[in-house]
Order: structure tokens, then C-alpha cells, then sequence
């Protein structure tokens, strides 16, 4: 690849994406001593003026990684830090053997950084909880967010809360070995009540003590004890079943 400037600061290191009127590429700041690697959206076209609008709304102390934004030729060119980590779906996908303890503490953190995107215009908050962009560093337990903001319709508060929910059943499948309280939880992200990510946290933080508390129960009981509380749920689960048939 050519040697490309953008601004003659970034040097593109390479395409990540590419579609017509947008593209995300990967640069390094050539004026940073630790030349720290960026990423950046690139809108041309009829995207130009509209994401030049939205992205005026991105507050630096709401976005720590926003890193801002210009104009080149007729380019509008808007910068973020890049980050770590492996895609969600790498992590947590059908038959993945994570334990309980551990999906609850990842689900607590892609809640955190959900509700972190409140405030952020919503065609960014959205994009960045696609789950192309939401990536989890197992190594360091931690869950950070890329900023690649491909072009989306107009988005609310609701869609953020509905993407933020989508990103955590794939953290809380619907396994047998769930309890009431897990299975409840997962009951409301399947029906899409919550209208803002404000409101899922906050119901969040209600179950997450909830299903702690019956897990503790759960494993403080003896090998029978515990099979017979899972037959009882079981039993529960299939009555409920048959009735909404």
C-alpha cells in the first residue's frame, strides 16, 4: 500500500471498512511521540453534512475516546483511540463454557459501558454497541468499545437500550442450570421492556443481586438438594410453556 496522509498528521496504516460515502481505517498519529494508533471515519458524499452534525454533539469528557474532528478536501475525517480485545461473539457464542460468576461479571461490565453512551448522540452511542465494536480483552477482563461508525437510520434511546440487551443474552443464554431470578431477567431483555439504557441498568442492578443471592443458596446445598431445585424449575418452566400454547 502507497504511503497515504490524512491531514499530513495520519499516516493510514490500513482499510478496516469500506462502503459508498464512509470508510474506517486504522493511522498513526506521525506527530505523537508513541505514534499511538487512531481510528478514523471517514464520511464523503450526503454523509458528510449529516454525520458533521452529529458528531458536533460528541462531548470529550462524555467521550474520552474522541479525539476530534476535521475536514480534508471534502472528507470529513473523525478520530478515535483504537482498542484491544476480541469481538463478542468470539467470546460468548452457543456452547461457550463460561461459569456463572463470570457472565455475571461480564455482563455487569458491557451494561457499565452502555450506560456510559447515555449521553452520547445516539447514531454513535448505537453504532458502538453493534457487536462488531463491542470487544472483550479475557486477559485483562475488561470490555472496551471501537468507535467504528458506520452510517445508521436515526436512533433513539430505546434502540441503544434493545442493542445493550442483544450484547448481554449472548452473556446470559437461556441455560438449563439458570435459576428463577437469571431466567426472569432474560424473560425482560426477550421482551424489549426497557425504553432507555438509564432504565436496563437500573434493573440490572435489582437482579444482579438477585441472582447472586440464589446462586450462593443455590451452591450452599447439598449434591440431592440441588437436583431437586432444578427438577422444581424445570417442572415450572414446562407448566409455563404448555399454558402460552
Amino acid at each position: 500500500m502507497d504511503t497515504v496522509l490524512i491531514r499530513e498528521r495520519y499516516k493510514v496504516v490500513q482499510v478496516l471498512w469500506s462502503e459508498p460515502d464512509y470508510a474506517l481505517v486504522e493511522a498513526v498519529d506521525i506527530q505523537e511521540r508513541e505514534t499511538p494508533s487512531r481510528l478514523i471515519n471517514l464520511y464523503e458524499g450526503r454523509l458528510l453534512h449529516r454525520y458533521g452534525r452529529i458528531c458536533a454533539d460528541i462531548r470529550p469528557e462524555e467521550c474520552p475516546a474522541f479525539r476530534g474532528m476535521f475536514l480534508c478536501g471534502d472528507t470529513l475525517a473523525v478520530a478515535f483511540d483504537s482498542c484491544g480485545g476480541v469481538e463478542i461473539d468470539q467470546v460468548f457464542y452457543k456452547g461457550d463454557q463460561w461459569g456463572w460468576r463470570d457472565r455475571m461479571d461480564y455482563a455487569e461490565l458491557v451494561l457499565h459501558q452502555a450506560l456510559q453512551l447515555a449521553n452520547l448522540p445516539m447514531e454513535v452511542a448505537c453504532a458502538a454497541m453493534l457487536s462488531e465494536n463491542v470487544l472483550i480483552d479475557t486477559t485483562q477482563r475488561q470490555v472496551q468499545l471501537r468507535y467504528m461508525l458506520r452510517p445508521l437510520p436515526e436512533m433513539n434511546p430505546r434502540e441503544l437500550a434493545l442493542l445493550a440487551g442483544d450484547q448481554v443474552k449472548k452473556i446470559l443464554p437461556r441455560r438449563r442450570t439458570a435459576l428463577e431470578a437469571e431466567w426472569a431477567f432474560r424473560d425482560e431483555l426477550e421482551q424489549g421492556l426497557f425504553h432507555s439504557v438509564v432504565a436496563l441498568y437500573a434493573r440490572w442492578r435489582e437482579a444482579q443481586r438477585d441472582i447472586w443471592q440464589q446462586q450462593e443458596e443455590f451452591e450452599a446445598k447439598n449434591l440431592v438438594s440441588r437436583g431437586l431445585t432444578l427438577l422444581k424449575i424445570w417442572l415450572k418452566r414446562w407448566k409455563t410453556r404448555r399454558e402460552r400454547l
